[in-house]
């Protein structure tokens, strides 16, 4: 009579949970406009404080490292007590010191050869149109040429110059506008990944309290489980990521060095740099070297782009596997899936969080998934023994 009373309960528990999932999932539909405002709005509220989160997240993989190895067998308080803010020191400087010097590298370099190509293709055209029709027919494909107006071509070339570079005079006093306006943000996101990474313990430890103390045994057991696998994963895909592209951006300089291209230690930089970004990462690495050599030779431009893409396959074939190795563990649809869904919310910073998120719950549904397997094959043997 009890197993009864109590199984009723138990679907009616059940019963009133799917009724209540329905009509949220109702009304979730029926004001899809209205959650998505809030959303965005509760995002951009908290996001220097995501923004902070990230910025512990990748600060903190150099940091262990430093930190394992400044004075580690010192007994010293005062040296115990520096060894943290010595290594989020380095740490800092190392990748700003890295991002700062490709910027010091790229950006002359990809400005002047946009100006070289800008200045071949007028002068081009202006030999073009000052030229006879019998000479324009004696050039390669002259049968084709002779028919176009250069002249116009010349002179919609030289409008369209003059009013872009207005153009982007004003786009340069915007970004630096939304540069000087996102400065507190940034502050404030800088400072919050500081307390998190000068208090990780402590923080660590108030979480875990407080979720053992309100949630189920169960519920928190999985939660702090999850948890777990997260910052593993991160740990693992930050540390792994970088490594491959220091590996990639080194064997591109080489490569181009013997292949005799030119501006090999900028674009070797470039790629390795843009290597961090997953999948899509190395195709902008490729086009941007590749327009940065055109203004050199657009022939040395089709040799880089072949160079690479065979370099890319030796990457994803060889080296990517014994790098990264089990630690992801993520199938590649997963890891475009990822990429494609992560960009396309906060872009590159989306891509480079997708992957080792998605990892996470790969790694989860994984171990669940098993997990009820084998309560089903321990579920069946108990049935055949008292079949038996």
């Amino acid at each position: 009579m009890e197993q009864t009373k109590e199984s009723r309960k138990k679907y009616t528990w059940w019963l009133l949970g799917i009724a209540a999932a329905c009509i949220l999932l109702y009304l979730g539909v029926s004001n899809i406009g209205i959650i998505a405002d809030a959303i965005s709005w509760v995002i951009g509220l908290i996001s220097p404080l995501l923004i902070g989160l990230a910025i512990a997240v990748i600060l903190n993989v150099p940091m262990q490292f430093f930190e394992a190895h400044f004075w580690p067998k010192a007994k010293n308080k005062f040296a115990a007590k520096l060894r943290r803010p010595t290594a989020f020191v380095v740490s800092l400087f190392v990748i700003l010191g890295v991002f700062a010097g490709i910027i010091y590298l790229v950006i002359p370099n990809l400005v002047e050869a946009i100006t070289m190509l800008v200045e071949r293709i007028i002068s081009y055209v202006e030999k073009i149109s000052s030229m006879s029709k019998a000479d324009i027919e004696a050039l390669p494909f002259g049968e084709f040429l002779i028919d176009i107006d250069w002249k116009g071509i010349l002179d919609d070339l030289t409008k369209w110059l003059t009013e872009e570079g207005g153009n982007i005079m004003g786009t340069a006093v915007d970004v630096v506008a939304s540069l000087i306006g996102g400065i507190y943000n940034l502050f404030i996101a800088f400072m919050f990944s500081v307390y998190i990474l000068f208090s990780k313990e402590t923080l660590i430890a108030q979480v875990r309290r407080l979720v053992k103390a309100w949630l189920p045994k169960k519920a928190s057991s999985w939660l702090l489980h999850a948890t777990s696998v997260t910052a593993e994963n991160f740990r693992n895909f930050i540390a792994g990521q970088t490594l491959e592209a220091l590996i990639l951006g080194v064997l591109c300089m080489v490569g181009m060095f013997i292949l005799g291209l030119p501006n090999a230690p900028v674009v070797g930089a470039l790629v390795g740099v843009t290597a961090l970004i997953p999948v899509v990462g190395a195709f902008v690495g490729a086009i941007i070297g590749a327009f940065i050599i055109l203004a050199t030779s657009p022939y040395k431009a089709l040799i880089f782009l072949i160079f690479l893409l065979v370099l890319q396959q030796i990457e994803e074939n060889v080296i990517y596997p014994r790098v990264m190795g089990s630690r992801m563990n993520l199938p590649a649809i997963w890891i475009l899936a990822a990429v494609t869904i992560g960009g396309g919310i906060s872009g590159p910073v989306g891509m480079l969080l997708g992957v080792p998120l998605a990892s996470t719950v790969y790694t989860l549904l994984r171990e669940a998934t098993e997990n009820r397997e084998k309560k089903q094959k321990l579920k069946e043997a108990a049935k055949k023994l008292q079949n038996d």
